[in-house]
């Protein structure tokens, strides 16, 4: 009797020092799920990976027997890219070191720990580094794929702060990338995903950061035209220390909302100010807030950046159904925000929303090639996220999401940030790199010929493109 992937690993794994779990073992189901639970695959073997010697051998061992490969570290990903129907995933949750070094405002940080980790460990040192804005999601898909939060505008995407990565490549070599040290590899992995090998660890620049005056400002949703036109033309120019990012939303039926708020349907800003005091907030606020009709909410104050960074990880914990669509945004003409007025008031679930974040400020300071990720020029990354924890619900959210996406995407810069992307095509995956492209793939050509690493917003391997 043949053997199943799981015995094989067992067998042939000789020095694997992690976890291996198959179909039949106890807590494959736990091992197994992302946090999108739209995404339902059964993967052959899960490797619970320790260090870089483990991976290299998962990674030697799915080659030898040609079973697809995926890479999980938090596990967000909308599309579910880090798992893989009867293939071999090699789960990097175990490698949870963080080395701050608050001399040299540095901080090393394992593949598979997620950013709230990271954000409590930094913080102990009134430091912090760009991230997202659910402290739960891994650090390694963010931050392969550009890095977009409430941080962007004062000190750029994650990826404007990676010093150096430890990677594994598809051969099972260990390298360093750095602007020293395989310096095309360096490019390639901020803002290329995971196409070129699995991080092992990162190097973060730092700064010094410790509370922000933060939060929610909420009006009626059927006002979002009027608030969504204000904010088009009133967010660009707030200096680097503001940030404020749109939405559509209903309001939370938990508290620190009051109860008569409680499941309405609004539109808002969430706001983030890194620089001064809270007189120094209100005042980087009022023109917008003077400019429009009395808020229902605004509940901004001085908070701890990790509590900033983990206020929506409790709306949103693993196992809802996710359904997403993303694109880039240079403009939003009148007639693109008289579309969004009439979707966003539509919002099918409470957790269902869409989010427009700033991506102008220190973002701006690189050009488009400077590293993987192109859109430097663009101003604001659209997201639309159907959501909801009731499986008999996910048709309706993918309806609402890819109608919005169909009627605002004439307006778009044409590509998106990957991290936001469903599984969609090589045509969109190009669109989303455009003139970046054909030297990606020229790299991935260099790193992973055979394309192991093509779970994920793929960048096939050609070796004639240009360096």
């Amino acid at each position: 009797m043949s053997m199943t992937p799981d015995q094989e690993a067992r067998r042939e794994l000789a020095g694997f020092k992690g976890e291996l779990k198959g179909p039949d073992d106890a807590g494959y189901d736990e091992v197994r799920a992302v946090y999108n639970a739209m995404t339902d695959k059964r993967p052959a073997l899960v490797a619970r990976c320790t260090d870089a010697d483990d991976v290299a051998r998962v990674i030697g061992f799915a080659r030898a027997h040609g079973l697809p490969l995926a890479v999980r570290g938090g596990g967000h990903h909308g599309a579910g890219l880090g798992t893989v129907e009867g293939g071999v995933v090699a789960d990097l949750s175990p490698l949870k070191t963080i080395e701050v070094d608050p001399v040299t405002r540095t901080a090393r940080v394992g593949g598979g720990c997620v950013w709230g980790e990271v954000d409590r460990a930094t913080h102990e040192h009134g430091l912090a580094t760009p991230s997202g804005i659910i402290s739960s999601t891994g650090v390694g898909g963010l931050t392969l794929g550009g890095g977009l939060g409430h941080l962007t505008r004062r000190y750029g995407l994650s990826i404007d702060n990676v010093l150096e990565a430890d990677l594994v490549l598809a051969d099972g070599r260990q390298v360093r990338a750095s602007a020293e040290t395989n310096s095309d590899l360096y490019w390639a992995i901020r803002g290329g995903g995971g196409n070129f090998g699995v991080v092992t660890s990162f190097l973060f620049r730092l700064h010094e950061l410790s509370t922000v005056i933060a939060g929610p400002t909420f009006w009626p949703a059927e006002r979002g035209g009027e608030v969504l036109a204000a904010y088009r033309d009133f967010q660009p120019g707030l200096p680097r220390d503001v940030a404020g990012f749109f939405m559509f939303g209903t309001v939370p039926p938990a508290p620190p909302f009051p109860e008569s708020l409680h499941l309405r349907k609004i539109c808002g800003v969430v706001w983030c100010h890194t620089a001064g005091d809270t007189d120094t907030a209100d005042r980087a606020m009022a023109p917008l807030l003077d400019a429009l009709p009395e808020p229902l909410l605004h509940a901004v104050g001085e908070m701890p950046h990790p509590v900033l960074q983990s206020m929506f990880d409790g709306l949103y914990p693993p196992g809802d159904q996710w359904y997403w669509r993303a694109d880039f945004v240079d403009e939003i003409p009148d007639d693109a925000v008289t579309l969004h007025a009439k979707f966003g008031a539509e919002v099918p679930t409470m957790k269902s929303t869409m989010h427009l974040y700033p991506i102008d400020g220190a973002a701006h300071d690189h050009a488009p090639a400077d590293t993987a990720w192109s859109y430097r020029g663009a101003r604001w990354a659209c997201v639309y996220a159907g959501v909801d924890p009731d499986p008999s619900r996910a048709d309706l959210i993918k309806r609402w999401t890819v109608d919005y996406f169909d009627a605002l995407h004439p307006y778009s810069a044409g590509g998106a940030y990957v991290n936001m992307m469903m599984d969609e095509g090589q045509e969109r995956v190009r669109a989303s790199y455009r003139d970046n492209y054909p030297r990606l793939a020229r790299i991935k050509a260099a790193y992973d010929p055979d394309n192991v690493f093509r779970l994920n917003q793929n960048i096939e391997p050609d070796p004639h493109g240009p360096a």
